[in-house]
């Protein structure tokens, strides 16, 4: 498991669960994995140390959780030595690498989106923002953590946006070119395909909230929890999206020379005129990863399996009925400057109620075996329960377990569902 984060924890627990896995070990893992299975302090986005590593212990598949090390070209080594790998090569991964070259995409692969421009030229984008209404919607086209979005309510605002990326570099090369994206108004949904190159198996769909204070206000973060089923967008409602989204761009993708294996992430605006879609990413989302495997009733390595060496078409993919959420906590500060090596507490309390599983996310262990934050997104707390409702409260009821110096989260995450 290559990564370190809530989802490669989700990732690796629900792996451990596998008949089809026999051991789960990561690199460079968390406190979390640490208790599935070895962990290797090695550097994720190194792709010859991953693939030495893979060799080393004779791994017969690597999954790879985050952007990153696919964008370095993790997978691209491993095959270079034989060694299975779920997640797309790196020429894949620019779905997700660059949100210029996801747009070109969509629209050669004829799927409902926003329109666009995009460029690395200040005059060019500041012209842009005159053919669309606000709120604006401005993206680095790089990957830049998940903070690389910005949607201005005036125009002013939006310049500055512009300026902030082109001229000031907060995102450094990430935001070397911009995409200027029309507004699609809507619920966002997520919705995750599992690819082998030329098919895909959708899993359940989830909702996640970006904000980060309640209400939807605030900025945008990595995430700050999920839940699912979610009403109007269960499995046999989007079925169509297959044909409308994922299996026009499979084959876009493969006609110009790169067949894509991995997850493909299609994050969507259900829009007045209907589907439409905001982005791609190459790998799981996170936190939707942290609901969704709770009720995956099928092995895991078996349909990551299939997705790198073989086929995805044969598989048969079934799901518990149980509801899931999940409640992001967060460092004080986070999506900003936040502090590290703050001890937490309560952790084992929460893990320990019925139909709750705490992700490891941004932990570490201190010199003394304490638990303390190493990141901005901390844990996941996940509960699974009879209905949203019920695995709302279950997962807040855990939530209040746990303490750290500066801990925040959101109060409304599942409050509709």
């Amino acid at each position: 498991m290559v990564g370190g984060g809530g989802r490669e924890h989700a990732l690796g627990w629900r792996l451990a669960t596998s008949p089809s896995v026999d051991v789960v070990e990561s690199a460079p893992g968390n406190p979390g994995l640490a208790e599935l299975g070895p962990v290797h302090d090695i550097d994720p986005a190194d792709p010859v140390a991953v693939a030495t590593l893979a060799e080393e212990r004779r791994i017969d598949l690597v999954v790879v959780g985050p952007e990153a090390p696919l964008v370095a070209g993790v997978v691209d080594h491993l095959q270079q030595r034989d060694v299975p790998a779920f997640g797309p090569v790196a020429a894949g991964a620019r779905i997700e690498g660059s949100k210029a070259f996801a747009k070109e995409i969509m629209v050669a692969a004829g799927a409902p989106t926003a329109g666009y421009v995009a460029t690395a030229d200040r005059d060019q984008a500041q012209a842009a923002l005159e053919r669309f209404a606000p709120p604006y919607v401005i993206k680095a086209d790089g990957l830049a953590a998940g903070k690389g979005v910005r949607i201005c309510t005036d125009l002013d605002e939006a310049r500055e946006a512009v300026d902030d990326a082109l001229v000031r570099r907060i995102f450094g090369e990430a935001g070397a070119n911009l995409v200027v994206e029309e507004f699609l108004d809507g619920p966002e949904r997520s919705l995750f395909g599992v690819c082998d190159g030329a098919d895909v198996v959708l899993l359940s769909p989830a909702q996640d909230y970006k904000r980060a204070l309640d209400g939807d206000e605030g900025r945008n973060t990595g995430g700050m929890g999920a839940f699912t089923p979610v009403p109007g967008f269960a499995l046999e409602d989007v079925e169509r999206l297959r044909e409308l989204v994922f299996l026009p761009v499979l084959r876009e993708l493969a006609d110009r020379g790169t067949p894509y294996r991995g997850l493909l992430y299609a994050g969507l605006v259900d829009t007045a005129t209907g589907p439409r879609l905001l982005e791609f990413n190459a790998r799981f989302g996170d936190p939707e990863t942290q609901v969704i495997l709770p009720r995956l009733a099928s092995d895991l390595g078996d349909l990551l399996a299939a997705s790198a060496t073989g086929s995805v078409r044969e598989l048969d993919v079934g799901w518990h009925d149980a509801a899931v959420v999940t409640v992001v906590l967060a460092s004080g500060g986070y999506p900003g400057t936040y502090p590290t090596g703050v001890p937490i507490t309560g952790v084992e309390e929460a893990d320990a109620l019925d139909g709750v599983q705490v992700f490891h996310a941004g932990t570490r262990r201190d010199a003394d075996g304490r638990l303390v934050t190493a990141g901005g997104r901390v844990l996941n707390v996940t509960a699974r329960g009879t209905s949203v409702a019920d695995a709302r409260a279950r997962a807040y009821d855990a939530v209040g377990r746990i303490t750290f110096d500066g801990m925040h989260h959101r109060a409304d995450i599942a409050a509709g569902g």
